[in-house]
């Protein structure tokens, strides 16, 4: 009953445009860009090596992506986040709430 509280109030939240989209080389497009700006988004995506004008980006910010995505690794080393065998939503978000508790205790546990 507690998790479903929980799922609930996740879903509740309003949405929100984001400030920035952090993004790795794959995604430095024009295209892309020009929709970011439209819908005023900061692109924090590093321009590609073969790209004539050089275009500058928030490095710091940009660093933050990183984390995110070591979370996210973090995250799948367990094999039903990682290939979602629960069906349903509820229970995928117990596991998610597992493996981070799990990540979190190994972190408090080494400092």
């Amino acid at each position: 009953m507690q998790l479903s509280k929980a799922y609930n109030a996740l879903i509740d939240l309003p949405e929100q445009a984001p400030d920035a989209l952090l993004a790795d080389k794959g995604y430095d497009a024009d295209a892309i860009r020009a929709d970011l700006a439209e819908r005023k988004i900061k692109a924090v995506i590093p321009g590609r090596s073969n790209r004539r004008v050089k275009i500058d980006y928030d490095r710091t910010l940009y660093k933050q992506r990183n984390r995110i995505e070591r979370m996210f690794g973090q995250l799948k080393i367990n094999r039903a986040i990682a290939t979602r065998y629960d069906q349903l939503a509820s229970s995928f978000l117990g596991m998610v709430h597992l493996a981070t508790a799990r990540y979190w205790l190994k972190f408090v546990h080494a400092a």
